[in-house]
C-alpha cells in the first residue's frame, strides 16, 4: 500500500464543501436545526481560519442550508478574509465589551430561531451555551465528522509526517552524551521551521506548533515529565524522543526509544516486549476492528509478560487538524475502525529505575489495511546509537 502524495497547499472550496456536507448529514441524523462551534480546531476544519482564543469570541453557526455564518470581531474581519476558504458569511460585532444590543451574543441570538434544536460541542464554553436561544444539545458532530480524513487531508498529514520523520532522523544523528533538552529542542525547531516556511511562505503560524523533546533513562518512566530543560542525554538508555507537530493545520507524530553506546541488560526484555505489542497493534489497526478491543489485546501482551502494573496509557490516539484527537485506540472506546482514519501506534511500558519503552508512528487506515506515514529506526541494533553522534 502506497502513502498518499504529500500536500502543503491550501484546500480548494470543493474540499470545504465536502466537509460541510458531511457535518450536515450528521446534523440531520441527530435531528439538529443548527450547530454552533466555538472550538478553534472545529472552526479551522470548516473554514481554514485559525484564531487565537481570547476574550473576543469567534463562533461558527451552521444551519442545514445556506452558508455557515461566522460571528467575529470587526478587528479580525481582514484576517478572516485572508485565510478563510469556502462559502462563509461573516457576521461582525464591534468589540468586546460592546454597547447594549451590539455584542457578540446579540448577533449570535439573531442567527438562531427561538424554537431551534441547537447542537453544541462538549467543549462549548458555558457562556456561549447560555447565550443560545432554543434548546441546546451536547453532541460532537464536528469532532465526529473529522474522524474520517478526506484524500486532501491524508496528503496534508503525509506532508507533516515526512517533515517530522526527517527532523527525527537528524535529531538521532546529532545525539550525544551531555546534550541538554534545551539544546536538542532548539536545534530541531530551528531546522524544521525554516523548511516549513520555504515550502509554503503563507504558512499559518497560528496553526503551526512544533514539539521536539527527549527524556533520559532517569526520567523516561514518566512520559510527560519535561520539567527540567537542562536534563541531558547519557550513555546507555532507554532515552525516549518525541517529535510531534501541527504543520499549517495538520498533525504528525514520531517517537522512539533509543540507547547511546550500550544497552543495559535489564532493558532488553522490556524493549522486546514493547516491540511485540507494537507489531500486534499494527496488525490489528485495520478496518472492521473495534478500537477498544485493539487496546485490550495489545495491553495483554504486556500483562502476560508481567508488566501489567507498569502501563500508563492507551495504544494510540487520532491525528488530524491537531496532533491529538479522537478516535482512540483505548479500552472503553468501542468504535469500529474505518478506512481513512489516522492513528498513532504507541504502546509503551514504564519501569521506574529503568526507564520508558515506547515507539510511536503515525498510521493511516485504508480499504485493505493500513499504511505507516512516518519513518524511523525500530529494531534494537538500529536504535543503539554510536557515542560519537
Amino acid at each position: 500500500m502506497t502513502r498518499p502524495q504529500p500536500l502543503n497547499t491550501p484546500p480548494l472550496p470543493q474540499e470545504m464543501a465536502k466537509r460541510l456536507a458531511r457535518v450536515r448529514a450528521l446534523m440531520d441524523a441527530r435531528q439538529l436545526d443548527v450547530y454552533v462551534a466555538a472550538s478553534p480546531d472545529n472552526v479551522f476544519y470548516l473554514t481554514h481560519f485559525a484564531n487565537f482564543v481570547h476574550e473576543r469570541p469567534f463562533i461558527l453557526v451552521i444551519a442545514l442550508t445556506g452558508a455557515p455564518r461566522f460571528v467575529v470581531p470587526r478587528l479580525e474581519i481582514p484576517h478572516v478574509r485572508t485565510r478563510a476558504v469556502g462559502d462563509v458569511e461573516l457576521v461582525e460585532y464591534p468589540e468586546f465589551p460592546a454597547p447594549a444590543g451590539q455584542g457578540w451574543d446579540d448577533h449570535l441570538r439573531a442567527l438562531i430561531p427561538s424554537h431551534a434544536r441547537v447542537g453544541v460541542e462538549s467543549t462549548c464554553p458555558l457562556y456561549v451555551a447560555e447565550a443560545l436561544p432554543g434548546t441546546y444539545v451536547r453532541t460532537d458532530v464536528l469532532d465526529d465528522a473529522r474522524v474520517i480524513k478526506t484524500p486532501y487531508e491524508q496528503g496534508r498529514i503525509a506532508y507533516s509526517c515526512a517533515l517530522v520523520s526527517e527532523a527525527h532522523q537528524r535529531f538521532l544523528a546529532l545525539a550525544h552524551p551531555g546534550k541538554t533538552l534545551l539544546h536538542a529542542a532548539t536545534e530541531v525547531t530551528a531546522g524544521l521551521l525554516p523548511r516549513i516556511l520555504r515550502d509554503n511562505p503563507f504558512t499559518n503560524m497560528l496553526a503551526t506548533r512544533i514539539q521536539a523533546v527527549f527524556q533520559p533513562p532517569s526520567v523516561s518512566h514518566d512520559p510527560h515529565n519535561f520539567t527540567n530543560v537542562h536534563m541531558t542525554m547519557v550513555e546507555g538508555g532507554p532515552h525516549v524522543s518525541i517529535i510531534n507537530a501541527t504543520v499549517n493545520g495538520y498533525g504528525a507524530e514520531i517517537e522512539r526509544c533509543w540507547f547511546l553506546g550500550s544497552v543495559p541488560d535489564n532493558t532488553r526484555r522490556p524493549f522486546d516486549v514493547m516491540l511485540e505489542a507494537r507489531a500486534l497493534a499494527f496488525a490489528l489497526t485495520v478496518p472492521g476492528q473495534v478500537m477498544g478491543e485493539v487496546d485490550r489485546r495489545v495491553t495483554e501482551v504486556f500483562r502476560k509478560a508481567g508488566y501489567g502494573e507498569h502501563l500508563l496509557h492507551r495504544t494510540g490516539h487520532g491525528i488530524g487538524v491537531t496532533g491529538h484527537e479522537a478516535p482512540f485506540l483505548a479500552d472503553g472506546h468501542e468504535h469500529v475502525i474505518e478506512p481513512g482514519m489516522v492513528f498513532t501506534i504507541e504502546p509503551g511500558v514504564y519501569l521506574k529505575g529503568i526507564g520508558g519503552f515506547r515507539h510511536s508512528d503515525t498510521l493511516l487506515t485504508t480499504d485493505t489495511g493500513n499504511v505507516v506515514l512516518t519513518d524511523g529506526p525500530v529494531l534494537l541494533d538500529d536504535v543503539t546509537l554510536p557515542l560519537a553522534g
